[in-house]
């Protein structure tokens, strides 16, 4: 008898779908209302926010606002319609692909109309079974997915470990001479959750060695990396030696959106056989122009990003004054590591929004080991200094109150599954 497809869904939600009935609405899939920014609301009540990855405030920026407007009134929501090898070409969209590029120092760039499908379809386009994927085992879930559509081997490094970079390229150069093909190394400019850069620079120093080409995802470092915001290949002096630069809109420039940069001849491949491009609606005007309008002000306006190091020091030199751990963020990304359960992580963060009046993101196992809770913070050009203040002094009391057993005993009186 052939089992019912939806028996196992149904009887096993998954490591975070397990929570929903305990988290959905508030710790997962919250509503924030009100213009974003610091300062929204959140179940009907006034919160600091630091959970928007708007780093240099081009959300609500009016220049940024009203060219959306002006866009939008003009072409509409659905223009161009089709796909872009078809009928959804326009001079717009090839504007902000040589400014792009230009911008990131690479001599071409192709827009993508979301960042997780982009580099899904990139890695995949780039090889063929007979090559070999290199990559970091705390890789952003989008280049996990991209690697699993690769048939052939892919080899994962300790995060960040230069001797087990180079153990697994030995691997790698072995297998692809005994294959025919070649290597792809992906890494990340930055580190969404820990804040750490990727070590481009080492990374670069063994491609001659090794003879690979190296793919990296810059969301996080593109618009708050580098002298000129170019990110964290940029700041550690080797935009040359990325063969691939990716990045997404989502962040620094606030909209929907991504693109890929690299040499001249590897575009044009990646034009013919980007299948998640080929195969989708072009990105609307709204958003390509808007884009426009958000990297203009990015390459004009340093005094956004130096705004935004500010924030990030402050806040962070907060922290660290106050020992509280934030591992080695060297990014605006902050991480607060605590020792904790899930039920008392649940029961902190109830605190935090309904008694202090700040939000933020919360990450627990299985994103991270079992008890260390991760508290996320992404700082903007947006935040005062008031706001940073009013912050620490809402964390020092947190702290006290999960070191006093508070927060564990609350827990105790909630039924919570513990089963994690």
């Amino acid at each position: 008898m052939v089992k019912d497809l939806f028996e196992r869904i149904q009887n096993n939600k998954g490591p975070l779908g397990k929570w929903a009935s305990q988290a959905e609405g508030y710790f997962v899939f919250p509503k924030l209302e009100g213009e974003l920014g610091p300062r929204m609301k959140f179940g009907g009540k006034d919160i600091l926010n630091w959970s928007l990855n708007d780093y240099l405030g081009l959300a609500n920026h009016p220049e940024v606002r009203q060219a959306d407007i002006d866009a939008a009134t003009q072409f509409g929501a659905a223009y161009p319609m089709g796909a872009r090898m078809m009928s959804g070409h326009t001079k717009y969209h090839e504007q902000l692909e040589n400014e792009l590029a230009e911008f990131v120092m690479k001599p071409a760039a192709y827009l993508l109309n979301f960042g997780y499908q982009g580099m899904v379809s990139i890695i995949d386009a780039l090889v063929t079974k007979n090559d070999i994927i290199v990559y970091d085992v705390d890789s952003h879930a989008c280049i996990i997915d991209g690697v699993r559509l690769h048939m052939g081997k892919r080899f994962t490094y300790k995060h960040n470990d230069l001797e087990s970079m180079e153990k697994n390229l030995q691997r790698a150069a072995k297998m692809a001479t005994e294959t025919g093909g070649g290597i792809l190394f992906i890494t990340e400019g930055v580190f969404g959750m820990r804040g750490q850069q990727g070590k481009l620079k080492e990374i670069v120093a063994l491609k001659e060695k090794y003879n690979f080409r190296l793919l990296v995802d810059d969301a996080h470092g593109f618009g708050t990396l580098g002298k000129t915001g170019a990110g964290a290949g940029e700041e550690q002096g080797v935009q040359d030696g990325i063969d691939v630069y990716f990045s997404t809109f989502a962040k620094s420039m606030a909209n929907i959106g991504a693109f890929v940069a690299a040499d001249q001849d590897i575009i044009d491949y990646l034009k013919y056989n980007l299948r998640s491009q080929m195969f989708a609606k072009a990105l609307p005007m709204i958003q390509t122009i808007g884009s426009l309008k958000r990297l203009e002000l990015l390459r004009n306006h340093p005094e956004l990003k130096d705004k935004l190091w500010e924030n990030v020091n402050a806040l962070q030199n907060g922290l660290r004054t106050r020992n509280f751990n934030i591992g080695d963020t060297n990014t605006c990304v902050t991480p607060v590591y605590l020792q904790g359960s899930v039920p008392e992580a649940m029961v902190m963060v109830n605190d935090l929004r309904e008694n202090y009046g700040i939000f933020l993101s919360i990450v627990i196992y299985p994103v991270i080991p079992k008890g260390i809770i991760l508290l996320r913070m992404i700082p903007t050009t947006s935040h005062t200094l008031a706001d940073i203040d009013e912050t620490l002094t809402a964390f020092e009391a947190i702290r006290e109150k999960l070191e006093n057993g508070t927060y564990k005993e609350i827990a105790s009186r909630t039924t919570v599954d513990l089963d994690a």
